[in-house]
């Protein structure tokens, strides 16, 4: 096995620290003294929260109950914490013996006073802002690990370093991308995860053509352990990792053509668990790249193991099985979605079982012992496929999903039925709750696909959204794209999973609300896209209290104790891949900047007023030759519509397009093709286009502008009060 090259930047630090002793609990000589049997033990510390999902089976589930369905009705604002974004953030902060870690955009970490919100330090990695076009869904990071002292982060750009708990100091960091990092366009956005003196990542970057790894090293020296490749490489060569031999025995025989010369994708960016009980880690493996199989793999094949959960040994990274979701996967239906572990007594006899919705639209229920499925049903609306066939565990798909050159209407979208936002458990009702939608999408294949090798720009090989401004073919795949829009709905769900069927829902004004989080006190938080933190009763689902905050919190509650009180805190900063698919909810929201929110009861803080929104630009006049427009049309689509929005119209994250002022219209072409804004992650575009592709692009953004001039028609959107206070709702 290569290893990757490791630099000791500094000693650990194990300096006494006089914590807080939190109820019931010990005070801690070392700062976040998190090992393998005080995670194993996590439920015997209800005031901290320790890992990702709380626990090891990533539940979400919080014991405490001193704020409940009786007295949620008192509950206010603590403190708030502002981290300096207008970007998304996604993370879930951990709070281990009084201190809160946390990471915001590109990385930057901060440990915060769990009671005060005061800054104890600070650390910024400096990540490489160039990295940042790369990136599918913004500059997100949707959180850390802790490990004997010191809390873990990986960078956007592809660095695992471990920081001293208590200075926030570097101790040692690891290159996770090593020899690929300048042939293959990889990031990483998902959390990496601490268990048994490791810590796993993976990677993403299967939209502009990556092939998936995850690797695990040792926690204490940043030492690579092991790798695990998810697709197969070049015939006939072997990369010296844990997933050699079954790659070539069992996912190699699957594919076709030469889908190793553009990735082929697979790459495992968000879910990863690990399974004390079996000592085994689940990951959830992505799409193809590209992503129609036609271009992929010409003649077919299952593809593994994309959109796969794929079960290895967690010392070796030897397989252990996999079950694949969608096989030959062309609608870029990852696998990666948040999975957890539960016991279910299921038909009288208790299973031990992994709980999955993905992207594809069913609810999975897989026996975690050998990777079969028990159940699976739809928890959204699904014209992909019709059903899953429960002896062979494939969908049956209908007619329109094998979509070609003509653009077809489908549901769940590239967006999906359910998306990163974290799903939580409660053993108490028996529910699992998480946010879905209805998200349309148009698909074609791209007739001007190149499958061209590494560090491409996002050429997928699917058309999804509409160009240029004329021609049958437009004027279908608008109109299509229009219908879409009509009807993306979005809901909170509580799902039964033993019966596989919703219980109850709550409907929101669109989609793009945040993960969950459920308590013992009967309690349902979640961040909302009517732009405020709401509580439900988690039995029945009825809203006991909600407070606007001034954006839409994506991020998944946390709730922990600190000198005998309890705290319910969350990351509120809209951003991510929902804010650039969810147009609706981008367009005219005026909102803030992104703030770490802890609430408790009595709590009497109020957040500042929102500052006035800049007005629209007037833009220049729209001069140049329809030809030009559309030929800029096309190039936009390939190349900038990803981050900021098709047709140019913004998801309110990064720039809207049609909104450029005269010194940004000016500057125009150095942007692009300088990187003269490298510094909010615009990096230079010079290897994709000329200058005269600038223009043009530059020529379809003017008249853009001057289509939709002032357009604020959705400005009624955002939530119709800005009040900061708290208090009981019916």
């Amino acid at each position: 096995m290569r290893n990757v090259s490791i630099v000791i930047l500094g000693g650990l630090l194990l300096a006494a620290c006089g914590f807080r002793e939190q109820q019931g609990e010990p005070v801690r000589a070392t700062v976040a003294a998190v090992d393998h049997a005080r995670l194993l033990a996590a439920d015997e510390e209800p005031g901290n929260w320790m890992t990702y999902g709380r626990t090891y089976d990533e539940q979400r589930f919080s014991p405490l109950k001193q704020i409940n369905d009786a007295n949620v009705g008192q509950l206010g604002l603590a403190w708030y914490f502002d981290l300096r974004t207008h970007r998304g953030v996604e993370a879930t902060p951990l709070v281990i013996d009084g201190v809160m870690y946390n990471v915001s955009a590109w990385n930057i970490t901060y440990a915060l006073d769990a009671k005060t919100g005061r800054e104890l330090w600070r650390y910024d990695p400096q990540v490489d802002r160039s990295r940042g076009r790369y990136a599918c869904c913004d500059a997100v990071s949707r959180g850390l690990a802790a490990w004997n002292g010191k809390i873990i982060i990986a960078t956007l750009d592809g660095r695992l370093i471990a920081l001293d708990a208590k200075t926030g100091k570097p101790v040692w960091e690891v290159d996770t991308f090593g020899e690929y990092r300048d042939k293959w366009p990889y990031t990483i956005t998902g959390a990496p995860r601490a268990f048994d003196g490791k810590v796993i990542i993976g990677n993403a970057g299967a939209e502009s053509g990556v092939r998936g790894y995850v690797t695990a090293y040792d926690a204490e020296t940043g030492r690579q352990l092991w790798r695990f490749y998810t697709v197969p490489g070049e015939p006939g060569k072997k990369d010296g990792a844990a997933s050699d031999e079954v790659l070539e025995k069992i996912a190699r025989p699957t594919w076709n053509g030469e889908w190793w010369k553009y990735g082929g994708g697979g790459t495992a960016w968000d879910s990863i668990v690990y399974d004390p009980d079996f000592d085994v880690v689940y990951i959830g493996v992505g799409n193809g790249s590209p992503h129609p199989q036609e271009y992929r793999s010409p003649g077919g094949g299952d593809n593994l193991f994309l959109a796969s959960i794929v079960a290895v040994k967690a010392d070796t990274g030897e397989y252990v099985w996999h079950f694949q979701q969608v096989p030959g996967d062309s609608w870029d239906f990852t696998s990666t979605q948040p999975m957890m572990l539960a016991d279910l007594e299921i038909d009288g006899q208790k299973r031990k079982v992994l709980m999955h919705a993905p992207k594809n639209g069913f609810f999975y229920v897989i026996d975690r012992t050998n990777g079969k499925l028990i159940s699976a049903e739809k928890f959204a609306p699904n014209v992909w496929a019709t059903h899953i066939d429960m002896e062979t565990g494939r969908p049956v798909l209908t007619k329109q999903a094998k979509y070609g050159k003509e653009p077809v209407l489908l549901t769940p979208s590239v967006a999906g039925a359910h998306n990163w936002q974290p799903m939580a458990y409660s053993p108490l009702t028996g529910l699992v709750y998480f946010p879905a939608q209805e998200h349309w999408w148009v698909f074609s294949l791209d007739p001007n696909f190149e499958a061209t090798v590494a560090q491409r720009l996002s050429n997928p090989g699917i058309r999804t959204i509409p160009v240029g401004t004329g021609g049958p073919m437009d004027a279908k795949r608008r109109k299509l794209f229009e219908i879409a829009q009509s009807r993306e709905k979005g809901w909170l769900t509580a799902w039964d999973p033993v019966a596989q069927k919703e219980v109850w829902r709550i409907e929101y004004p669109r989609a793009g609300s945040g993960g969950t989080l459920v308590t013992a006190g009967n309690l349902l938080i979640q961040g909302t896209s009517r732009m405020t933190v709401a509580i439900y009763r988690a039995d029945n689902g009825q809203l006991l209290w909600e407070m606007p905050v001034q954006t839409i919190p994506v991020a998944p509650p946390i709730t922990y104790m600190v000198d005998g009180e309890q705290y319910i805190a969350i990351n509120a900063g809209w951003g991510g891949g929902m804010a650039m698919a969810e147009l609706r909810a981008g367009r005219g929201m005026h909102r803030a900047d992104a703030r770490v929110l802890a609430f408790k009861l009595g709590g009497t803080a109020q957040l500042p007023p929102l500052p006035e929104r800049d007005p629209i630009p007037l833009p220049p006049p729209s001069t140049a030759s329809r030809e030009v427009i559309e030929k800029g049309a096309e190039l936009y689509d390939r190349t900038c519509a990803r981050c900021h929005g098709p047709q140019a119209i913004g998801g309110g994250v990064i720039k809207d397009l049609r909104h450029m002022k005269p010194e940004t219209h000016a500057a125009f072409k150095d942007i692009v093709l300088k990187g003269t804004l490298v510094g909010l992650g615009m990096g230079s575009f010079a290897n994709e286009l000329s200058e005269e592709d600038v223009e043009a692009i530059h020529a379809y953004l003017i008249e853009r502008a001057n289509q939709d001039w002032g357009d604020r028609s959705l400005e009624a959107t955002q939530s119709p009060s800005q009040s900061q206070a708290g208090g009981s709702a019916e």
